[in-house]
């Protein structure tokens, strides 16, 4: 049992500072590097889809999962994330802009 909780605490903690080694590596290049990053990614995303995983062994397809993870932490790392808004926030906007026009 003890195992099994420090193995979950091991993996939280290296998907984490993969995330933050993302962000910093995205933050030290420049905006062409970042696109034909992002670009290598599509791509590789691309070609993860067409293969043939029926052939693939247990392990060979455990990696190709944590290797899609890591693609995704470091495209949204490139990204920069968004705006989010609540469905709240989304009510108090229209009310305002009721009240003004």
């Amino acid at each position: 049992m003890l195992l099994m909780v420090a193995s979950f605490n091991v993996n939280a903690a290296t998907a984490t500072d993969d995330k933050k080694a993302f962000k910093e590596a995205a933050a030290n290049m420049t905006k062409e590097q970042k696109e034909a990053r992002i670009e290598e990614i599509k791509s590789r995303v691309k070609e993860i889809k067409a293969m043939d995983k029926s052939e693939l062994n247990k392990q060979e397809k455990k990696e190709l999962k944590s290797e899609l993870k890591s693609l995704k932490h470091e495209a949204q790392a490139m990204g920069g994330g968004g705006v989010y808004l609540s469905v709240g926030a989304i009510i108090i906007i229209i009310l305002v802009l009721i009240l003004i026009l």
